[in-house]
């Protein structure tokens, strides 16, 4: 199956068609974008790395422990994750030796075939440590050896890889409760715009998150708000979204299981805070809460003006056996069907017409492109369509929102790319492959004379760069 010295295929016509007209458009715009700074308004990068600004140890732990889309393929064909080196929640035993488990990812990376980590992981390979043969049990050694010593040095540090790739924002997420040191660290470094947090508050706000109990209690010690009272409750969230602010926020984020919203009265909130908080809430009432903190949490945006993401359509954890052992982001989240239409009624009848709110939506279920997403954010103003995201973030995944949305939402109904990884050197290859199918897209119309050839270049320059800008405000 495996060959020696097999050389790493990295093509500069990757991902564009080979029909020569559509090629050379293809070759001519994205020449124009490709070197453009990177903006990642949306991941799940370590801030401690920038803060601390040390080498990172070895090439198992940069590239394999924090990437779920590695190790979910290969805990798929039978390999323990305890054998990968991940960390049991009980401090069970688990391989030490990050030499062997880089062994176990090469001897087993033709798994990767035809997947997008393969393409990204093929990228970091060749344009971040310069090799030319392929990753397999034969060549294990020589590419561990090689990037170790690399990462080594100060032009492998995390601060100077921000430079190497060009990345002029990039945005992590931390919990509503977050003390934000590894952000408050990088005040005064010339950092703090660049490396900025977002608000995720699904701990305080989802009374099935698995933290919820204990960060309810720490919400009322950080704010000193009564957080049993209803108003308290929300005086309490907003202070915690300020204090995210001051440490360079722009947006929010809700990971909810569905994109159900809510409109209640102040009098039925306080009688279904009463029950979430006493643990009496049964499913609907949960689920009821978490829609009704959907709707308020678009009504602060709209006064203290952070974008908000809504992410929905997870069944999170699904494997509760590796759940219950390694705890959450363990490559065991699954896609599911999800409605928009009715359920971001009640939300959309408050605040839908309000174009200083800004809400981006996002979807695993692609079946709701044409249907759903692209109809309602073809009208309201406050609505803008994330891109392809997570299962979907694929050359394929990318070109089938294009061809399902555009023709209703346009292209500035969206908001460019952004790459959604706590793999921090697959960054530059995300953007790249986004950009190479933004350019085939946007060729394809020009070689059916469906888009002036003018109109594309700004086009690929909007979706590259601009519209991520200024759908998170960062034009300022």
């Amino acid at each position: 199956m495996h060959n020696k010295q097999k050389p790493l295929i990295f093509d500069n016509d990757r991902l564009f068609k080979r029909d020569p007209e559509e090629l050379a458009i293809s070759r001519e715009l994205y020449n124009e974008v490709a070197k453009l700074p990177i903006v990642s308004p949306h991941g799940h990068t370590d801030p401690q790395w920038f803060a601390e600004n040390k080498n990172f140890n070895n090439a198992t732990e940069l590239l394999i422990k924090p990437d779920h889309y590695v190790f979910r393929m290969l805990y798929s064909q039978g390999i323990k994750l305890e054998e990968l080196g991940i960390q049991r929640t009980d401090g069970g035993a688990v391989e030490q030796d990050s030499r062997k488990i880089w062994h176990v990812f090469a001897n087993n990376y033709y798994l990767f075939h035809g997947t997008p980590s393969r393409i990204w992981m093929d990228y970091v390979f060749k344009a971040v440590f310069g090799f030319e043969i392929s990753l397999d049990e034969n060549t294990a050694d020589y590419y561990y050896d090689k990037i170790n010593q690399k990462l080594a040095t100060n032009e492998f540090k995390p601060r100077a890889l921000l430079d190497k790739f060009n990345i002029e924002l990039l945005a992590t997420t931390e919990h509503a409760t977050d003390e934000l040191k590894h952000h408050a660290k990088l005040k005064g470094t010339g950092l703090e715009n660049t490396v900025i947090t977002s608000f995720r508050p699904d701990d305080v706000i989802d009374p099935d998150h698995w933290n919820f109990s204990t960060s309810i209690v720490t919400l009322a010690e950080q704010t000193g708000e009564d957080i049993s009272d209803w108003h308290g409750y929300l005086r309490a969230l907003k202070a915690r979204r300020e204090f995210f602010i001051q440490h360079g926020a722009t947006a929010s984020d809700h990971g909810h299981p569905t994109a159900r919203t809510a409109n209640l009265s102040p009098t039925e909130c306080q009688t279904l805070l009463n029950k979430v908080l006493a643990g009496s809430a049964t499913a609907e009432e949960r689920d009821l809460f978490r829609a009704q903190m959907l709707t308020e949490m678009a009504g602060m945006s709209l006064e203290d003006g952070l974008v908000m993401q809504i992410h929905p359509g997870v069944f999170r954890n699904h494997n509760q056996k590796l759940y219950q052992t390694f705890g959450t982001d363990k490559g065991c989240d699954i896609p599911v069907r999800t409605s928009y239409v009715d359920n971001l009624h009640p939300l959309l009848s408050k605040y839908g017409t309000e174009s200083d709110l800004r809400i981006i939506l996002f979807t695993l279920d692609e079946s709701t492109y044409a249907r759903e997403l692209a109809p309602l954010a073809g009208h309201y103003p406050c609505l803008k369509l994330g891109p392809a995201w997570w299962f979907n973030d694929s050359p394929e995944g990318m070109l089938r929102f294009r061809h399902n949305v555009t023709e209703t939402a346009g292209f500035y109904n969206t908001v460019g790319f952004n790459d959604d990884t706590r793999a921090f050197l697959s960054i530059p290859s995300r953007h790249d492959v986004a950009r190479r199918i933004d350019c085939r897209f946007l060729a394809q119309l020009v070689a059916e004379r469906r888009l002036p050839i003018d109109d594309a270049h700004t086009l690929a320059y909007d979706l590259s760069y601009r519209l991520a800008k200024e759908a998170y405000q960062r034009t300022k």
